[in-house]
């Protein structure tokens, strides 16, 4: 079975930073990317990077979060500086597979902006 596992999150104050760590199980990943849903709100996408493309960012987050991946390209980064309290949510690690129909989610991991 793939597994995604997410490490990184905890509590922050504002404007400061924060990085994001994903490892997957798997090596043939087409995209990795995060989403992160606050309570009561739907998820959404915070950013987007396809093997060998250029990352894709939501507006909110554009200026201040970076996603990479390594060099193996079974592990997704995510950079986020300028941390605001609207950030706060659970984050979870995205994955697309080569040939799979199927995408992979990871079981999230806490992200708390706050003073």
């Amino acid at each position: 079975q793939v597994q995604l596992v997410e490490s990184g999150g905890g509590l922050v104050q504002p404007g400061g930073s924060l990085r994001l760590s994903c490892v997957a199980s798997v090596f043939n990943i087409y995209a990795m990317a995060w989403y992160r849903q606050a309570p009561g709100k739907q998820r959404e996408l915070v950013a987007r990077l396809i093997n060998l493309g250029t990352p894709n960012y939501a507006d909110s987050v554009k200026g201040r979060f970076t996603i990479s991946r390594d060099n193996a390209g079974n592990a997704v980064y995510l950079q986020m500086n300028n941390l605001k309290p609207e950030d706060t949510a659970v984050y979870y690690c995205n994955a697309d597979l080569y040939g799979d129909v199927n995408e992979y989610w990871g079981k999230g991991t806490q992200v708390t902006v706050s003073a």
